[in-house]
């Protein structure tokens, strides 16, 4: 039986959770936030989409505390439910994850065009509106093929790396939050919606929890990790946990602090959100600093987007509804690395598409985790009942619940055409239809000779005598003993 190595850390999982949700993209749309749902809207609403989301992850948490097995979601919707439902769950995830890894081969050297507009030069092609440059492409491939470098001997090197990561932009945000607070004013921060819209402040802030939702996805990489980890099942359902409010904190805190520093209305104005509001305060040192959190938000959502997807690749070829071969694992490293291999190549051929195409993957992309969210909390109540859980609290029964809730409302809203998320017509939703067509041809395709005994043994290893109790092997009891033939 292929086996993965424990080589990841409590902390550095930790890392690979928050890290994995933080992207770089908010810091941006700072301005637009605010000047669509004002300061109290944007703060408060990703306060409360935090706490959704949190909901979600005690799901997540029950879970990796009893089966901390890699692919994560794929295992619990198999043994919560059936083949199939497995299966869409990881092909789902694929979607997703591969499609962040594809947009990051552009989003990164696009970023640091902005620093460096020289870099926007040898234009190659245009699609979706965007022009593709050589130098931009080539410095989203060379970060892709650092990503499989960091990946290649094992995990340990990466997750090292992204705690390492991590850790700097936290010490950078918190001297940006201090900053702010030293040369800001309350006075900046009131009143906290605009007095001169329509929406009300309950209403505002209800809008912005959907886009919010969609800022907070990324923390079931620790359940996909789950494995590699070396740390208990119950430090492995804690940490899901903690992922998701380190994240959301962090967000609503530099946010907080940009609405802080110079009055938001002001922010609203402007282009660039976080970054350009610190420089318009006078402090074009602290502004950097939020541009290489921008950076750094970029790396480490690579990192743990690029190792997810391959261990989802991984944990279905275990029960045969993947080829066979991502199923290998180096003898020495532990690694992946055909999974890994298919991961680079998605990521560089969707990538090339540039970043006007690849919005249409992250869009669909927050749908697929928004089904698979759901079908988490299914499993989470089908698992417990085989296993014949008890004791579990009033609130990780009712949390769930919540949060699985709000994921319904986030899926009915991006397919219903009429609403500011939704999926876009017709090219997303052709997206969809076809993502989930290609689907079903794979699964058709798939071996699935695997009984289901036997998909249980491989996807759990020692877990399964967790959740598949022994047929006895002796007489019933009430039967007549058979003589001794001897």
């Amino acid at each position: 039986m292929s086996e993965l190595r424990k080589s990841i850390s409590p902390l550095a999982l930790i890392a690979l959770g928050a890290a994995g949700v933080i992207g770089s993209s908010w810091l941006y749309l700072g301005s637009a936030f605010f000047a669509e749902f004002g300061a109290g809207g944007t703060v408060i609403g990703m306060i409360v989409a935090t706490a959704l989301a949190a909901c979600i992850a005690v799901a997540y948490s029950n879970l990796a505390t009893r089966l901390p097995r890699a692919g994560g979601e794929v295992v619990y919707a198999f043994v919560g439910g059936n083949r199939l439902l497995g299966f869409v769950v990881g092909w789902l995830l694929i979607g997703a994850y591969a499609g962040t890894v594809a947009f990051y081969v552009t989003a990164t050297g696009r970023l640091l065009s902005a620093a460096w507009p020289s870099l926007n030069t040898i234009a190659l092609y245009e699609i979706g509106g965007e022009t593709i440059y050589l130098p931009v492409l080539a410095i989203g491939v060379a970060l892709t093929l650092v990503m499989l470098g960091l990946n290649w001997n094992g995990v340990e090197f990466s997750a090292r790396a992204q705690l390492l990561l991590f850790s700097v932009m936290v010490v950078l945000a918190v001297v940006l939050v201090v900053a702010g607070l030293r040369h800001g004013s309350a006075s900046n921060l009131t009143p906290l919606f605009d007095p001169e819209s329509d929406t009300s402040p309950l209403a505002g802030t209800l809008s912005f929890v959907l886009p919010a939702f969609g800022f907070l996805i990324g923390f079931g990489v620790v359940a996909i990790m789950a494995e590699e980890a070396r740390a208990t099942p119950s430090q492995i359902g804690r940490i899901v946990v903690i992922s998701v409010l380190l994240a959301g904190g962090f967000y609503a805190i530099v946010l907080a602090a940009t609405a802080w520093v110079i009055p938001w209305e002001r922010t609203a104005e402007l282009t660039n959100g976080t970054i350009e509001a610190f420089d318009v305060a006078g402090m074009p040192l602290i502004s950097t600093s939020a541009f290489v959190i921008g950076v750094l938000g970029i790396v480490t959502t690579f990192i743990a987007v690029f190792a997810a997807s391959s261990r989802l690749m991984f944990a279905l070829a275990r029960v045969e509804l993947f080829p066979a071969v991502f199923r290998r694992v180096d003898e020495r490293t532990g690694s992946p690395r055909p999974a890994l291999l298919l991961t680079t190549a998605i990521g560089l051929g969707l990538g090339s598409l540039g970043p006007g195409a690849l919005i249409w993957f992250l869009n669909t992309g927050g749908l697929y985790i928004g089904v698979v969210w759901v079908v988490t909390v299914y499993a989470m109540f089908r698992v417990r009942r085989m296993t014949g859980a008890r004791g579990d609290g009033v609130l990780s029964t009712v949390l769930p619940v919540i949060g699985a809730v709000a994921a319904v409302c986030v899926i009915l809203v991006a397919l219903v055409p009429v609403t500011p998320i939704s999926l876009r017509w017709p090219g997303e939703y052709l997206i969809v239809i076809g993502w989930l067509a290609l689907g079903l041809v794979m699964y058709l395709l798939s071996p699935r000779r695997m009984s289901r005994d036997e998909s249980l043994r491989a996807l759990l290893g020692d877990y399964y005598a967790t959740i598949v109790t022994p047929a006895p092997t002796g007489p019933a009891p009430d039967a007549d003993p058979q003589p001794d033939r001897a």
